[in-house]
């Protein structure tokens, strides 16, 4: 399909490592790393001294648990039907990794693999507590459930139209507050306040996806908040959340909440933008939609590195 690089195949990945390295969908990783650099942001605002280690395995965790989370998506999908029938995705940006489907990894490898990241990410969580006390237990807990309820069963929170709840609180709210609270030793509204506006934009990387997968969701009883709204009715909430997003860093600026360098943020905006007017235009128009889902995500990544950039001046 124009604009998308070709599937991988056997043939094509003959090594293990390579399949594996793919399994969790590296490129989009970024979105569990950066929203840890606007809480150790928030903390350098607040005057505390970054500790390296500390640092290191707040941004790496979140990392494994999501590539876990990608692994075990794919898992499920794959049990539920929905990436075996789904002819309309995009790859790399939707229908899943395809390394059930097109044969370079089974079921079972793909079950262990996502198992044990998750387990991995565990582990480095774990090890904050000797340096921070227990509390850091709540965010092993919080993640591990988003994790895994996501898109297993029984919950398959997803599927019920919980998905952009789970994304906005797993990615925006709970890493930013995670990281600040493992450097400040204590919970904080500043890093909630500065994820806000990072948590509509990158779950509108999960909702713009489930557009070109939206039949075959549908189809296997995948209920997510597109289909269930469908498409003509679901384009302007992704518009709703990026200017929810845009407005609430603004806002937190005025109640000089953020410092003034916090609008750096908003050069992302034009993206956010761009994205929202082609997904108006081209919603049941799958094929079309790459150059959205690229803005979606260089509008997600590039806000929170200028956010966290505006904080470290501020």
């Amino acid at each position: 399909m124009s604009g998308t690089p070709p599937e991988p195949t056997p043939q094509t990945v003959q090594s293990i490592i390579v399949r594996y390295i793919l399994a969790v969908r590296p490129p989009f990783l970024t979105a569990s790393l950066v929203p840890g650099l606007i809480g150790l942001a928030t903390a350098n605002f607040s005057g505390i001294r970054i500790n390296a280690l500390t640092a290191a395995l707040t941004l790496i965790g979140p990392v494994l648990a999501q590539a876990g989370a990608n692994v075990l998506n794919d898992y499920f999908d794959d049990k539920n039907g929905t990436d075996e029938i789904n002819t309309e995705r995009l790859f790399p940006f939707t229908g899943g990794s395809r390394m059930i489907q097109n044969g370079l990894l089974s079921t079972r490898q793909m079950l262990i693999f996502g198992t044990l990241l998750l387990a991995t990410a565990t582990l480095m969580g774990l090890a904050l507590i000797p340096i921070v006390g227990p509390k850091i237990l709540w965010f092993i807990v919080a993640g591990l459930f988003i994790s895994w309820a996501y898109s297993a069963p029984p919950l398959k929170l997803n599927s019920r139209g919980l998905g952009e709840i789970c994304i906005a609180l797993a990615f925006g709210l709970f890493i930013p507050l995670g990281a600040d609270f493992v450097q400040r030793g204590e919970l904080s509204m500043l890093p909630l306040i500065a994820g806000l506006p990072f948590a509509m934009l990158v779950t509108n990387i999960l909702y713009i996806n489930q557009f070109p997968d939206r039949k075959a969701d549908a189809a296997v009883g995948k209920n997510h908040l597109v289909v269930r709204l469908g498409a003509d009715k679901a384009r302007w909430l992704y518009l709703i959340m990026a200017l929810i997003g845009y407005v609430s860093l603004v806002l937190a600026v005025l109640f000089e909440s953020l410092p003034i360098w916090g609008l750096l943020g908003l050069i992302s905006a034009p993206l956010s933008l761009f994205a929202a007017h082609q997904l108006l235009n081209f919603a049941s128009t799958p094929e079309r939609l790459v150059p959205a889902i690229k803005m979606t995500i260089l509008a997600t990544i590039s806000h929170a590195v200028l956010i966290s950039t505006g904080l470290v001046i501020g």
